[in-house]
């Protein structure tokens, strides 16, 4: 028997004890018929979740809990992603110690003590909100299973010719002291000092170059210009020069004038100064014209001895010393304050460099058509998200580089023979191996054995993008693999389709020459209040998540974070959350109604007498049944709980409960039935509908009501609703439209007199040309239309047909229909 009152707080706790202790959640590898594998994102231990986390995941798992109730066996693993940059800052933020302070061993230590209390309070939290995974698939990326899969995926594309390492320009950190990938670059717009600077040419004139980088100025090698421009084609094979005492180790530095046709006459002076390296046009340059290499910038930030006496400042310092150096001599031509774009590191918010360092690379510059086709054999939720991914893949400029000069990773399972300089591979049987402590188990091809350990670690993401392979057992279980492999689904948020979409999409490709995964739903953000992304690393004064839910209830906030279309943005709503109570509130006093009119019912056969009421509602459900599953088909969510928001308040509350409540009410006889029939269809059926949106509710009343009739253990091992084509009426849904439209100039006709909606009426006259079934299906419902109005007479009789309504006297209303 349901309560009078649901106390969510008490409820949600004991609820999820239930689903636990009886492994409702639980995957069934060997369950017959389809299996649905989820790639589920691992979350980044880099802080504390928050809001945006909620959104995100509980879209993932309402699509979860419907493949469930569809009958799919759903393989739901829960992952977090444990090492890498962003875990490193988060402890060394959380220990106030920088890595090289400490040592690395003992670092490590501190990363692995402090992710393992961070990842139990995601789980905490994540069982709170009740996303129904598999914990016993629960994995990590710093993992032996994950750390075995990351080294072996680096073999194969070593084996493949795949991988390469280099020394080149790289993208780099100075604040994580780093290298780091393309896709790790966000673009910001920072205020600039635009400065035009005087270089000297033969014969006295002067060459004016702007730039807002004049702490690059020792590291110049040339200055550029169009071979076309006609007020510098002169000049191609002549030199420039400027005082640079201060700045470098001799008072003057000369550098040619060559032609390019990337210079662009139209920015600035039309001239530009190529140092090493200022961007990636420095770095075409460079190697283009085999100009020299001068780092003025050192992995730390700081100027290195080329800067002369400004040898050891920060590129800061170094630039307003330089900039006063060059107006006291008389070398600056103009200055302004420009908006500069300048590429800077998602992780930390520090402008890059270009510096020229020996990283390791996974090739995908000369892969792009063949990226590209398997974007467009995934089916992507919204479509128009491919069109990121494909944007991303046309515009690389870079291979992917995978080596990290940190040391909480994955290091790679390699070794340097000292002796030939060949490189070394790790064996499948010493995985996962830690080189710095482990020996090849053979010699080198020259004989030596005296090896040098690979010093980088790989970046998270070559990690990251193995999660199909891990969570499929790639390497140790064939069949699992074939049963998991190409997954069914990656949910992921839209902005790491740079990072996490498209690096699987290149590790499935090249290690089993498919795409990793059939479809892919896109998610938006779960924005601050005032629209602000959050981050688990950085401050914001959001109300968190955990105590969201014990003041509103979990069912509530879940109810927020599938309100958002797929793929949209959608900031915190407290309005929605409290939308979300109310619809728990009525939920229960809905089903505590029912239940007390279901009082010795019996869950039979379709009754033959069902009145055009019951007809109208068993029809709308109908449509609403296939609606919302043709949207949850297209993992359109959000539309699908619309539709069946809509059937419950105002269908089944707002309108049917009212119109049958005599019958319901009364106690035995066929229209009683009928009435007691259709309510545990519709109720039953919207919460199925809803479970996969508010778990919690839904179960309760299940168990607590619908488990002696439907029979599950639980409402989210029950089937989905059946579609019932059979159920549509159209004859039916025009009666029902007719009964609405009366009972809407009935309540307006009291409101408008300040009376109740239970007010007695002592006559209601309906007038108009009705067709013979129109008039017999209106006579049926008679007994509903007199409950819902509180009419003590309804009559029916000829008349116009406008539609008006009037009053004939004291409490006495003719409708025309």
């Amino acid at each position: 028997m349901l309560p009078n009152r649901y106390d969510f707080r008490e409820a949600e706790p004991r609820l999820a004890r239930f689903w636990e202790l009886n492994n409702v959640y639980g995957y069934d590898p060997a369950g017959l018929g389809q299996h649905f594998t989820i790639d589920t994102p691992p979350l980044t231990v880099s802080g504390q979740l928050h809001i945006g986390h909620c959104y995100s995941y509980t879209q993932a798992d309402a699509i979860a809990r419907y493949r469930r109730m569809r009958g799919g066996h759903v393989y739901y693993p829960m992952g977090f992603d444990d090492n890498g940059l962003a875990t490193e800052r988060f402890v060394e933020k959380t220990i106030k110690h920088k890595a090289t302070e400490i040592g690395r061993d003992a670092f490590i230590n501190a990363c692995l003590e402090l992710t393992q209390q961070t990842e139990g309070r995601f789980e905490t939290l994540w069982r709170r909100l009740s996303l129904s995974v598999d914990w016993r698939y629960r994995y990590s990326s710093i993992s032996h299973e994950a750390r075995r899969v990351s080294q072996w995926s680096f073999i194969q594309l070593y084996q493949q010719g795949l991988t390469y390492t280099q020394f080149a320009p790289t993208l780099w950190c100075p604040e994580c002291q780093t290298a780091i990938a393309q896709a790790e670059v966000n673009d910001a717009s920072l205020p600039t000092r635009f400065s035009t600077i005087a270089f000297r040419l033969p014969g006295g004139g002067i060459l004016p170059i702007a730039t807002t980088r004049p702490e690059l100025l020792p590291a110049c090698v040339a200055i550029f210009v169009h071979p076309d421009d006609p007020r510098y084609r002169h000049l191609i094979g002549k030199t420039a020069r400027i005082d640079s005492g201060a700045f470098s180790g001799s008072p003057e530095l000369a550098v040619p004038i060559l032609a390019d046709e990337l210079a662009d006459p139209s920015r600035g002076s039309g001239a530009v100064m190529c140092c090493t390296f200022g961007d990636s046009t420095d770095v075409r340059w460079w190697h283009t014209h085999h100009l020299p290499l001068r780092a003025a910038i050192g992995r730390d930030g700081h100027m290195t001895g080329l800067a002369g006496s400004y040898a050891g400042l920060t590129v800061q310092q170094a630039r307003r010393r330089i900039l006063t150096y060059l107006e006291e001599t008389g070398q600056i031509i103009s200055e302004e304050t420009i908006e500069h774009d300048v590429g800077t590191h998602e992780r930390c918010g520090t402008p890059i460099e270009y510096l020229h360092t020996r990283q390791w690379f996974i090739r995908v510059l000369d892969q792009k058509e063949r990226l590209l086709e398997a974007g467009r054999k995934i089916r992507w939720h919204p479509e128009h998200m491919r069109i990121r991914y494909e944007h991303w893949v046309e515009h690389l400029q870079w291979d992917w580089c995978i080596s990290r000069q940190r040391y909480f990773g994955i290091p790679f399972p390699a070794w340097i023979c000292r002796a030939c300089g060949e490189t070394m591979l790790a064996s499948l049987e010493q995985l996962p191996v830690d080189p710095q402590t482990t020996q090849p188990l053979v010699a080198c091809a020259c004989g030596s054995t005296d090896f040098e350990p690979e010093p980088d670690v790989m970046d998270t993401w070559a990690t990251s993008s193995c999660t199909p392979m891990i969570i499929g057992r790639w390497i140790d279980d064939p069949a699992w693999f074939a049963q998991h492999f190409p997954a069914s689904l990656r949910p992921q948020a839209h902005d790491i389709i740079r990072t996490w979409a498209f690096y699987t999409i290149v590790k499935s490709l090249y290690h089993t020459n498919d795409i990793p995964w059939r479809e892919v739903m896109i998610s938006g953000h779960g924005l601050s209040a005032d629209r602000r992304k959050l981050s688990k690393s950085k401050e914001h004064n959001e109300v968190g998540p955990m105590e969201i839910m014990e003041k509103e209830s979990a069912d509530a906030l879940r109810y927020w974070a599938t309100t958002g279309r797929t793929g949209a943005d959608s900031p915190l709503s407290p309005e929605n959350i409290a939308t979300g109570r109310r619809l728990v509130t009525k939920l229960w006093n809905a089903s505590r109604f029912a239940e007390s009119r279901l009082e010795r019912f019996t869950n039979g056969a379709r009754p033959a007498a069902l009145l055009p009421t019951d007809r109208w509602l068993l029809s709308r459900l109908a449509r609403t049944i296939a609606g919302a599953t043709a949207e949850l088909d297209r993992y359109e969510y959000a539309a699908a709980r619309a539709e069946i928001d809509r059937f419950f308040w105002s269908d089944l509350c707002d309108n049917y409960l009212e119109l049958a409540k005599a019958r319901l009410y009364s106690e035995a006889g066929a229209a009683h039935y009928a009435a007691q029939w259709t309510l545990y269809q519709a109720l039953l059926a919207v919460l199925k509908l809803l479970a996969p949106f508010l778990p919690y509710i839904t179960e309760e009343i299940y168990q607590g009501l619908f488990r002696q009739w439907d029979g599950a253990s639980s409402i989210h091992l029950a089937s989905w609703p059946s579609e019932q084509p059979e159920w549509i009426d159209t004859e039916a849904e025009a009666i029902g439209e007719t009964l609405l439209g009366l009972l809407r100039q009935v309540r307006r006709y009291k409101a408008e007199r300040g009376q109740s909606v239970g007010a007695e009426l002592a006559s209601l006259r309906i007038s108009g040309h009705l067709q013979p079934a129109q008039r017999a299906s209106l006579e049926m419902a008679m007994v509903d239309l007199k409950s819902a109005t509180r009419a003590k007479q309804i009559v029916l009789e000829e008349g116009a047909e406008d539609g008006g309504s009037q009053m004939l006297k004291d409490n006495e209303l003719l409708i025309e229909v």
